[in-house]
């Protein structure tokens, strides 16, 4: 069930010449039911990093409780979860050394932690995509991370059912060099061929811009209506 869930959940990442897209669907779902229709599936890392996270709702950003048996007890552990985990982590090492952490250096962290977590008797059961902008180098990066601990840094990406229908439109029309403008109609034509193609409704994107001057939630609308061919 839980992979089911996650597999119905949207995350597209999309980068251009000075910026970067992220895109995540806004209905918490479980099994048939839309529990939530404007959820926040992103966290800011620091100023100019940015993840989206789908799985396991109780990985991914909200606490839950677990009961561990002991001799003659039962113990209740609330947890915090993995998007939480990770976004104080970074905010603490920027506040303790007075500098944000590159990108590149955030996912390498989250891999990290990924590989421990899947060691272990309790492993996250997340899929993230991880955007941001490097001041030094001057251009956006996105990386690509699943639940298994992969990492690889990628022009543009997908989680959930938008990789198996936007896959072949990214790969058309997008290349290094590409406007805001052009990568925002690139994104609608990516929600427009899921909204033709899924018999579930997504409740539309959540879009947040990642760019020199930092992170800033986009203006999207969803109301338009659209028609399998």
């Amino acid at each position: 069930m839980a992979e089911q869930d996650s597999n119905r959940e949207v995350l597209l990442g999309i980068t251009g010449k000075d910026f970067c897209i992220v895109a995540s669907s806004k209905a918490a779902m479980r099994g048939a039911s839309i529990l939530k229709s404007n959820d926040d599936k992103t966290r800011q890392l620091n100023k100019q990093t940015l993840m989206a996270f789908s799985g396991e709702p109780g990985d991914t950003g909200t606490f839950h409780s677990e009961f561990i048996e002991r001799p003659g007890t039962k113990l209740m552990l609330w947890t915090v979860q993995f998007a939480e985990y990770i976004q104080a982590n970074i905010q603490l090492y920027s506040m303790r050394n007075g500098l944000d952490l590159s990108p590149y250096e955030v996912s390498s962290f989250v891999r990290s932690e990924l590989a421990k977590s899947l060691r272990s008797r309790n492993p996250y059961t997340v899929n993230l995509l991880m955007g941001g902008y490097d001041p030094i180098k001057d251009k956006p990066e996105l990386y690509w991370i699943d639940y298994l601990a992969s990492s690889a840094p990628v022009p543009y990406a997908a989680h959930g059912y938008a990789q198996y229908y936007c896959l072949s439109t990214l790969d058309k029309h997008h290349h290094p060099d590409i406007s805001l403008e052009q990568g925002m109609k690139i994104l609608r034509m990516c929600t427009d061929e899921l909204k033709r193609r899924l018999p579930i409704d997504f409740k539309g994107v959540l879009v947040k811009v990642i760019d020199k001057n930092g992170i800033r939630e986009e203006p999207y609308s969803d109301d338009k209506q659209v028609y399998a061919p």
